[in-house]
């Protein structure tokens, strides 16, 4: 999809945004992310390319759509028998190619779908804006075709040599470490929150139990066991959005007293903001080639809390799964010939700094790192972070473009932790 640039005199080099998951479409994610890149569209044409297994793209959907129960969705053995169904089902789709089409779904592979739409449109050079697993579609991108980049803003930066089952249990519980940390530091959260984090190990030790609670979208009451993978599951959602997160340890305490509704909210509330479905036999043809087989290698501890049950989902479901071939100059960083900017939230429970800042070393002298203290997943919609891209990016020459100033972002102060209205006080009229 291409939105064309206002002014009659555009510049040359469109913008082209790379999508997270992996798995998201870019087109869905479109009527969220224009609004942010406003001024760039006035001379620059915006680019949106699905990349291949998502949206419009030879899309390998396992029926994400569709609302199951919350006990199903959460069940780790039926999460496995239904991507076994959704294998078989997507192998037999004319576009896959047969049972070894899934092996070509690969970030090395689709990026070079990205070139040839850059070629298509007549573009030398492009810009890329990229988000999450899109940053290493973009770094990869990069790799392959130095010379068509001119600039990059990477959002959440996702690197390559990233385990993503592995990192995950380990930057999730660094998240949620923070938010009990954050407690004790806020007097008012300490009031009414005095063992939080006490609170929290009593309740993961009381698991499995029985509740009833009203599904999200229907409010229709469900009753369900909560077990381990539920209530991680429910927890990690809020994680990604400091504004959800601070709600957090009022839910944790209304979980223990055994009243789940708010954490099954929070959870929901973060899937409404989410652009479009996953489709998760992309996901997996990614995640199965490119990070599974690293994972007996990878140094990232588990979370004491998160412990190994993501990794192992990815084991199973991964063990049957067509992998691709990668190759092994995709997992290594190169300096860079073009001015990157790598944009990091420092609560970010799933790319945080850490891995951004570990890229920028390898990327080299003209990769900027910026780290915005009290910001979760993704940065680019936050206050004057808009402009600070757009400046970047509109620079004529490179020594202009950086360093980039983001003291702005810093500024942006941490939501306190949520405190329920107290009811009105009676009329005594």
């Amino acid at each position: 999809m291409v939105v064309p640039a206002l002014a009659r005199g555009k510049f040359a080099d469109p913008v082209f945004l790379l999508a997270g998951g992996p798995g998201q479409s870019a087109i869905d994610l479109a009527p969220s992310v224009l609004p942010l890149l406003a001024r760039l569209n006035n001379r620059r044409d915006l680019v949106f390319i699905d990349q291949r297994g998502t949206g419009r793209s030879a899309p390998l959907e396992c029926d994400s759509a569709r609302r199951e129960p919350l006990s199903d969705a959460s069940d780790p053995e039926r999460q496995v028998r239904m991507l076994a169904e959704c294998r078989v089902r997507l192998q037999a789709l004319s576009y896959v190619g047969g049972a070894d089409g899934l092996r070509y779904f690969t970030t090395s592979i689709a990026v070079q779908d990205f070139d040839a739409v850059r070629r298509a449109l007549g573009a030398e050079q492009i810009n890329l804006i990229a988000a999450s697993y899109g940053t290493r579609a973009a770094l990869e991108y990069q790799r392959q075709f130095p010379g068509a980049v001119r600039r990059a803003v990477l959002d959440g930066v996702a690197p390559p040599d990233m385990v993503l089952p592995a990192s995950f249990s380990t930057d999730a519980q660094a998240a949620l470490d923070a938010v009990f940390d954050s407690c004790a530091r806020e007097a008012a959260c300490v009031a009414a929150h005095p063992r939080l984090r006490e609170t929290w190990q009593t309740l993961l030790s009381s698991l499995p139990r029985m509740a009833v609670v009203a599904e999200a979208v229907t409010g229709a009451p469900e009753k369900i066991e909560i077990t381990r993978d539920v209530l991680l599951g429910a927890l990690r959602g809020p994680l990604y959005v400091p504004a959800l997160a601070a709600a957090l340890p009022a839910a944790i305490d209304a979980a223990a007293q055994g009243r789940f509704e708010a954490l099954v909210g929070l959870s929901a509330l973060l899937s409404s903001r989410k652009g479009g479905q996953w489709a998760m036999g992309m996901h997996f043809s990614v995640v199965c080639a490119e990070d599974v087989p690293r994972l007996a290698s990878a140094e990232d501890p588990p979370g004491a809390d998160f412990g190994r049950d993501f990794a192992r989902l990815y084991e199973r479901v991964c063990a049957d799964w067509p992998s691709g071939d990668v190759p092994a100059a995709f997992y290594r960083l190169t300096p860079s010939r073009s001015p990157l900017l790598l944009l990091s939230g420092g609560l970010d429970p799933a790319t945080p700094p850490r891995h951004a800042l570990r890229a920028a070393a390898a990327l080299g002298p003209k990769a900027q790192s910026v780290v915005v203290p009290n910001a979760g997943h993704g940065v680019m919609g936050l206050g004057c972070m808009r402009e600070v891209i757009f400046r970047f990016i509109d620079a004529s020459d490179d020594a202009v473009a950086s360093p980039v100033d983001a003291g702005c972002a810093m500024r942006i102060p941490k939501p306190p932790a949520f405190r329920a209205a107290a009811a009105p006080a009676a009329s005594s009229r």
